[in-house]
């Protein structure tokens, strides 16, 4: 049987997607991007969408292994700090939803990939903090499958296992992580040493800062995620 894997995903209303009739703009929307679903199938998995309706508590013991999915900035206030001017748009229920999905798999070591906003809320959940802007690295002028940079990853990691130690990636973020939370260890790094993997000591979750979904082809991440959720 393979194993359910749950993907975060965002909350819209029906009148943001072209095509909507006026009558039901202002329905709502949960929804995920396709590329992770694909990915995690492409693995082996079973991909399943987590609602933000539900009490993420209601998934433990249920799902086999978790993808914390890219989106908006997480609210400096998650952290303990002042917005700054380069703060984007904040999503405070998805914040809650899976900062609590976060800290849930952490408690009990689900296996779990934390994706570009992903890798950063499993910092945050862990008393980690962020740097709000670093512009360098929103590589918006690149294609989503065309790598922009190089990151080491550190031997013997799981990232590394997965990767090998250098790996080419693609970079759609302005923030990153600054201070690691409680149980973390940096695993991976851009040329400018910022950070763009984690591991939680001893337990199997991952955080990287890239987006090896959007290659759209079989990603070694998602196999260990699925290998691991299998066990």
């Amino acid at each position: 049987m393979r194993p359910l894997i749950g993907i975060t995903g965002r909350q819209l209303k029906y009148g943001e997607v072209n095509g909507c009739p006026a009558l039901l703009a202002d329905a709502g929307l949960d929804i995920v991007l396709t590329d992770y679903v694909d990915a995690v199938l492409a693995s082996g998995g079973l991909p399943i969408h987590l609602p933000m309706s539900v009490d993420p508590a209601e998934f433990v013991g249920r799902i086999d292994g978790l993808v914390l999915t890219g989106g908006t900035d997480v609210d400096p206030a998650e952290y303990g700090a002042e917005p700054d001017a380069s703060l984007e748009s904040i999503d405070p229920n998805r914040d809650a939803f899976e900062l609590a999905m976060a800290r849930i798999a952490i408690e009990t070591a689900l296996p779990t990939v934390g994706i570009c906003r992903g890798n950063q809320v499993l910092n945050v959940a862990a008393g980690g903090t962020l740097i709000q802007d670093e512009p360098e690295h929103a590589r918006y002028d690149s294609p989503p499958d065309v790598a922009v940079h190089p990151v080491t990853l550190e031997v013997g990691s799981i990232a590394a296992e997965a990767y090998g130690t250098q790996r080419e990636v693609n970079s759609f973020h302005h923030q990153i992580i600054d201070e690691l939370g409680t149980g973390i260890r940096v695993v991976g790094r851009a040329g400018d040493g910022h950070i763009e993997a984690i591991e939680f000591n001893g337990k199997p979750i991952v955080g990287i800062q890239w987006h090896p979904e959007m290659y759209r082809q079989q990603d070694p991440i998602f196999d260990w995620l699925v290998t691991t959720a299998s066990i």
